[in-house]
């Protein structure tokens, strides 16, 4: 990498924090870490960091909480949760929480590098489009916000606002669920189908004016989604 990539750790367990920071260090990233989730929004604030790997159970704050504190001021850093936890549910509170992807552990070092990388990749993609309208709705790529009519923008995610514009750029046509992992989270990432479902539902959340009956991001049943505007 011409320039470091910083990513911050908010893990208590020292022997993983540690063994990440090794890892990381020696794959050329700059890695700062901290074991309370008070001090990971800290130093997030402070590190502006370009990832942030989140442990789920810390002592003082839950990741979830974490998570949510750290959107309420940056709706844009990717975050990866690390989590014991597999259940769906669980991984589904961690996306509606303003994660962007989760490990479960334990995990590969080479499978966490490698979705670090492909996070990185896409953030620093060239640029497109800046902005588009759903409706009534009007979706800000540079700034990674929603406004939905008069009321206040709210937050992207990175991966919401990818799934949206290349959602965008193939408005009116069926768009199948491999193409979208492939082309927004990319192969080396290996989300799953469900992955997909769940960022669906948030951002129906977002942008339609019910939710339960979405007039714009429209299920093809059986093969994938379709956007209309």
């Amino acid at each position: 990498m011409s320039t470091q990539t910083t990513v911050v750790v908010i893990e208590d367990e020292p022997h993983i924090a540690l063994g990440l920071k090794d890892a990381l260090e020696f794959e050329g990233f700059r890695v700062v870490t901290a074991d309370t989730g008070v001090a990971g929004v800290r130093l997030v604030s402070e590190e502006r960091p370009g990832v942030i790997l989140l442990d789920l159970m810390l002592p003082d704050m839950n990741g979830y909480q974490v998570c949510e504190e750290i959107r309420r001021h940056d709706g844009y850093v990717p975050i990866i949760m690390l989590t014991a936890r597999s259940q769906e549910a669980d991984k589904i509170r961690g996306l509606d929480a303003g994660a962007d992807d989760y490990v479960t552990k334990p995990f590969a070092i080479g499978e966490l590098v490698a979705r670090i990388r492909a996070i990185i990749r896409r953030v620093n993609r060239p640029p497109g489009i800046e902005s588009f309208q759903i409706g009534e709705v009007v979706v800000n790529v540079t700034a990674h916000t929603v406004q939905k009519g008069g009321n206040a923008s709210e937050p992207l995610s990175y991966y919401e606002v990818e799934l949206l514009r290349f959602l965008y750029e193939r408005v009116g046509q069926p768009v199948a669920r491999d193409e979208i992992l492939d082309r927004v989270w990319g192969l080396d990432a290996c989300p799953s189908n469900r992955t997909i479902d769940n960022f669906i539902v948030k951002l129906r959340r977002k942008v339609e004016l019910t939710p339960r009956e979405p007039a714009h991001i429209l299920t093809v049943y059986g093969y994938g989604y379709k956007l209309v505007v």
